[in-house]
């Protein structure tokens, strides 16, 4: 299969999402889910939109949220997979983040043998598998991955903040 930045969400039919929280997916940290929490990201579906519903924190919303960055820098979360597996692809989707999505994002990703604490995952030699990538407000974005190794965790870097409904990381086992 060719790999390119340019494919759909059919593409990656036959394979699975390793980060699938009913394989074993796990998100493990994030430097900051004030919004929304981070755990959102692995539901299944492309999460959902409930008009009335607030939080002591604002509007709820269904997916990964941060604050407004007012320092340099981005946000990341780091997501344990539920098997360890080649990525063919990655589907960052911010449906019902209009407004309030990152423009952008990029993902790291790790091979380790052994878990670390989650004090020293941000610590530990990442691999860029996507560069840093423009994202559509309330759209699936697809990305093919062009690497070839097998992984155990990935970290999403969103640029600078905002939200995402869910993460899909297509493979193989």
């Amino acid at each position: 299969m060719e790999r390119n930045s340019d494919l759909t969400a059919a593409v990656f039919s036959g394979f699975i999402d390793l980060a699938s929280e009913k394989l074993g997916g796990k998100v493990l940290l994030a430097n900051d889910d004030f919004f929304a929490e981070k755990e959102n990201l692995i539901k299944p579906g492309r999460g959902v939109w409930i008009a009335d519903k607030y939080t002591e924190r604002g509007k709820w919303m269904d997916g990964w949220e941060t604050r407004r960055k007012r320092v340099p820098g981005y946000d990341w979360c780091i997501l344990k997979l539920g098997t360890t597996g080649v990525i063919e692809g990655v589907d960052i989707d911010t449906n019902n983040f209009l407004g309030n999505h990152p423009p952008y994002a990029s993902i790291d990703a790790i091979y380790l043998e052994k878990d670390l604490p989650n004090d020293k995952l941000q610590e530990a030699d990442w691999t860029e598998i996507l560069p840093k990538s423009p994202l559509k407000q309330g759209s699936q974005n697809i990305f093919g991955i062009p690497n070839t190794n097998r992984w155990t965790h990935i970290r999403l870097n969103i640029y600078p903040d905002g939200g995402v409904a869910r993460l899909k990381v297509y493979g193989t086992v």
